[in-house]
């Protein structure tokens, strides 16, 4: 029971652009149970680590609002996301749904997941930043300064895996508008991988303070 309102409310709106299986739509219903692996995102509650036959296992909730289902994490999983799983953390998993022997119901097996900054540059394609025709050349040289900035302070993300080292980051889009003799013409400018940041909510706020909200878009 949340006084304030469900605590996934604060990320709906975002996360469903790219998670757009509910939870509801799997809970108690043998339409639900697939052996094919699904996307979903909620909000860990009744968050425990017991010792199993084949190490630890977490044993937590997972409520998106439309529904709440039990789901279990391996020792691999936690030890990878030591920070991520706790009560009240938004996650984003994929996961297998299974048949719960001791409810009746169903249950999440969960083999991937992502906090929304992970999940940002696992599922969104670019940052698009809107330049029009009547931006000063004062104007240009502040968002080039504020996007040095930016990527200087949130550097994509290093992350050594089994296939090798990657990085974690999201790619930026100029979209420039011009106006000729009552005529529109849009063009998009993809700016190369050294123009990538780690797009955390601190990153994003950067972005929101340095150009005006309606010329930035997160592509997913």
């Amino acid at each position: 029971f949340f006084m304030s309102g469900h605590l996934f409310d604060a990320c709906s709106l975002e996360v469903r652009q790219f998670v757009t299986k509910l939870i509801g739509e799997l809970e108690g219903s043998s339409e639900g149970y697939s052996r094919e692996t699904v996307l979903l995102a909620g909000i860990v509650g009744d968050m425990r680590v017991i010792n199993g036959q084949r190490g630890k296992l977490a044993i937590f909730k997972l409520d998106d609002k439309s529904g709440v289902m039990e789901a279990t994490a391996d020792e691999a999983l936690i030890n990878a996301n030591k920070d991520l799983l706790a009560d009240d953390s938004l996650i984003i998993v994929q996961a297998k749904v299974q048949p719960d022997r001791f409810s009746g119901g169903f249950r999440l097996q969960v083999n991937k997941m992502w906090d929304l900054a992970s999940a940002r540059c696992r599922f969104g394609k670019y940052l698009t930043i809107k330049v029009k025709q009547t931006h000063t050349q004062q104007g240009l040289q502040g968002i080039s300064q504020s996007m040095r900035a930016i990527m200087k302070n949130f550097p994509p993300k290093r992350e050594l895996t089994d296939q090798g080292e990657f990085f974690k980051g999201l790619g930026i889009r100029f979209e420039v508008e011009k106006m000729t003799d009552d005529i529109g013409a849009t063009a998009q400018l993809q700016l190369g991988e050294n123009a990538r940041f780690f797009p955390s909510d601190a990153a994003l706020a950067s972005w929101y303070a340095a150009v005006d909200a309606s010329s930035l878009k997160l592509v997913y």
